[in-house]
């Protein structure tokens, strides 16, 4: 059975892009916000959340921290998207139990290529 990766970001294209490069060797759910990402989670569990950093209302470090909180989505492995390239957000990101960073644009064999090494 293929494995699900939700992605949460707030940038449609973002969400088409990342379905689309992924939805042949995954399933894929998508979502605008974290706020859809937890009303989502109290129903499936995903392999893998790719979870965009800066979203208004709650931003990516918030969301990460409230995964943690929870003992049944701690284990759930997170992969940071983020446009920013500043030391400061790359720290932050660092500090967090995230797996790892994806810089914004990504292209789809990027993306395909580093979701396989993070659920393998």
């Amino acid at each position: 059975m293929q494995k699900l990766i939700f992605v949460v970001d707030d940038n449609d294209s973002n969400l088409t892009v990342a379905a689309s490069a992924l939805e042949g060797d995954f399933r894929v759910l998508t979502m605008p916000s974290a706020e859809k990402l937890f009303k989502l989670l109290e129903k499936k569990k995903p392999d893998l959340i790719l979870l965009d950093i800066e979203m208004p209302e709650m931003d990516g470090f918030e969301a990460i921290a409230k995964l943690s909180e929870n003992p049944d989505w701690q284990s759930i492995p997170v992969v940071f998207l983020t446009g920013r390239s500043d030391e400061e957000c790359e720290i932050k990101a660092r500090e967090t139990r995230a797996l790892g960073i994806l810089k914004k644009p990504f292209s789809p064999r990027e993306l395909i290529s580093s979701v396989k090494n993070y659920v393998q």
